[in-house]
């Protein structure tokens, strides 16, 4: 490329101001069109599209190359900008009320026509997308989310700066501590039979850190989870990761909420509440099923045992004597909506989650409809309208099971009749923040509590006596961020001292030697002087997801890998030659 054609404008910036200006354009061709004399061409790069035209009487070399022009070519055309005819102005482009009379013009490169058009929404499968990403990037929203999730990086850096964190960039290439999913090995060449992990977070190196002092850290990270995936899931992701030395729960609550101010103002321009709500895992549980419940609408969940208790109804009855329970959601004018298919489906949609089925009433005028209620004495009957405040036009849906069979069919059943019935406001943002979980859970198949965050989580200062003789009362001193029935992000409180920290894996069955093998390094660190602190990593595809409103991670992720973790683009992952398994020690058994 000639310095003749350096660009001077984008095709996205001209406007009348600059008619009668001579200017470079350099971009690809989105369209040719020939008019007998005159060649309009629309030309294209990701800030928009500007109309060129070739004139054989201004240019004819240019013009007779204008000829052979096809979609895609890349050109560069110098020329002088004139304001379109009145009649010709395009009031859907930002350039529309001009055009550039070429003087110049240079093919750069050509094209082969492509499998389809990037720029243009068509009916493409997509593993054809996948296949070839570069084209798929040219389209106007993927060009959007690619802008928008920069611009929150930008805002993101930009605030955490301001309250004197410091970016610093931790090793890809670490231990394998393997507690949770499953991590991403990468062997050794000049250690051989020895291997490195890729990391799935980078928990021990910012709690290491703070013993060092820095203070307050942050990075924007590249994790790796060897797991199965979903469309919120990836097998590399991006956190936003953060740590803090002398903090406690409500000053990083603070921190975070002028974060995510800040994103909102510096993204889409909106200015959202703070502070954000707290509901306690319990009471999230409880109310909505979830520990990620989606605030934008209310049908809290209503817990009818002592309503019913001493019933006749075989189902109730057997549940209440296992110690189950029987809890119900009140659809608020949903008769007509919900209909005895509808009911069907909401059915069969709480048996995938466990529930052996769902009983209904709907409160009619004429009195109650339902396949139960001559099971139920009119008083208790009556009672269990009171509790649920129904009234004619509502319809009540029941689960009872054990409480976490209970908690997961109602939180989804919630969330498919508020859909069913418009109840939820999709400009709402809600945000809000769910504390207090449980410091463990116990894995009945495995005989053993494991860790509900992650074993350096901090219990309650209250329950720290509890630790060897009470653990399942344990609460953790951690917290996620909610945002419209999505966890955004998750944290909490460390454990700072070497001897907590050492109580902690002996209660998740990790003993001495294992945890001196694994971990060794954080509790010598931690003999050092580690001051409290905590922290927080959000993850970014997902929230640019949100703020996007995309149906997929992968739509705001450049080069996203398929369900299966593969890359359709490169063919990653692919086997390798021999003489590098070789110098890796690696050989597979095929037997």
């Amino acid at each position: 490329m000639t310095q003749k054609f350096r660009r001077t404008h984008h095709c996205g910036e001209l406007s009348d101001g600059q008619v009668g200006d001579t200017v470079t354009l350099c971009g690809w061709v989105h369209t040719r069109r020939d008019h007998g004399g005159l060649i309009f061409i629309d030309l294209w790069d990701k800030h928009g599209l500007t109309q060129v035209v070739l004139n054989p009487q201004i240019d004819q070399l240019a013009h007779q190359e204008a000829q052979t022009l096809r979609n895609n070519f890349v050109i560069a055309v110098t020329g002088k900008v004139r304001a379109r005819p009145d009649d010709m102005i395009n009031p859907k482009l930002t350039t529309g009320k001009i055009e550039v009379y070429v003087d110049e013009m240079e093919i750069l490169n050509k094209s082969q026509t492509p499998p389809f058009q990037g720029w243009d929404d068509q009916d493409v499968s997509e593993v054809l997308r996948l296949k070839h990403r570069y084209l798929d990037l040219r389209h106007a929203t993927l060009i959007r989310n690619m802008t928008l999730r920069d611009q929150i990086t930008r805002v993101v850096r930009k605030t955490l700066h301001a309250q004197n964190f410091t970016e610093v960039e931790t090793p890809i290439l670490t231990k394998s501590t393997p507690e949770g999913a499953r991590d991403y090995l990468v062997p050794s060449r000049l250690n051989p039979e020895k291997f490195y992990a890729l990391p799935q977070s980078p928990q021990l190196f910012k709690q290491i850190l703070m013993v060092s002092g820095m203070d307050r850290y942050f990075q924007i990270v590249k994790c790796f989870r060897d797991e199965d995936l979903r469309q919120d899931r990836q097998p590399e992701f991006s956190q936003i990761d953060m740590e803090m030395s002398f903090i406690d729960e409500e000053e990083l609550f603070q921190l975070v909420e002028n974060m995510m101010t800040a994103i909102y103002k510096g993204t889409l321009g909106l200015t959202i509440k703070t502070p954000f709500p707290i509901l306690k895992y319990q009471d999230a549980i409880d109310r909505f099923g979830s520990d990620k419940p989606d605030l934008r609408f209310g049908m809290e969940i209503i817990d009818l045992a002592d309503t019913v208790a001493g019933t006749e109804f075989k189902v109730f009855a057997d549940v209440l004597k296992k110690g189950g329970q029987i809890r119900a959601l009140n659809a608020k004018q949903s008769g007509e909506v919900l209909s005895r298919k509808a009911l069907d489906d909401l059915t069969e949609l709480a048996k995938t989650y466990g529930a052996k089925g769902m009983a209904w009433i709907k409160v009619n005028a004429d009195g109650l409809q339902s396949p139960i209620i001559k099971f139920f004495k009119q008083d208790m009957l009556d009672a269990m309208i009171s509790k649920l405040g129904a009234e004619v036009g509502d319809t009540i849906v029941f689960i009872a099971d054990t409480p976490k069979v209970v908690a997961d069919a109602l939180a989804h059943l919630r969330l498919d009749i508020g859909k069913r019935l418009n109840l939820i406001d999709e400009s709402k943002i809600n945000l809000a923040w769910v504390t207090e979980f449980p410091l463990l859970e116990y894995v009945e198949e495995e005989k053993r509590y494991v860790a509900m965050h992650h074993p350096f989580t901090a219990p309650l200062a209250e329950d720290l006596d509890k630790l060897e003789s009470d653990p399942a009362s344990l609460k953790a001193r951690a917290y996620d961020l909610v945002l419209n029935g999505n966890e955004i992000g998750g944290g909490s409180i460390r454990i700072h001292q070497n001897e907590v920290q050492q109580k902690m894996f002996k209660l998740l069955g990790i003993g001495k030697e294992e945890a001196e093998a694994k971990f060794g390094f954080l509790l010598e660190a931690l003999q050092y002087g580690a001051p409290p602190h905590g922290g927080i990593a959000f993850g970014l595809d997902r929230i640019a997801m949100i703020l996007t409103g995309s149906a997929s991670i992968r739509d705001v992720i450049a080069f996203p890998k398929t369900q299966k973790a593969t890359c359709l683009m490169t063919e990653a992952p692919s086997e390798v030659d021999k003489k590098q398994l070789k110098e890796l020690k690696l050989k597979f058994d095929l037997s």
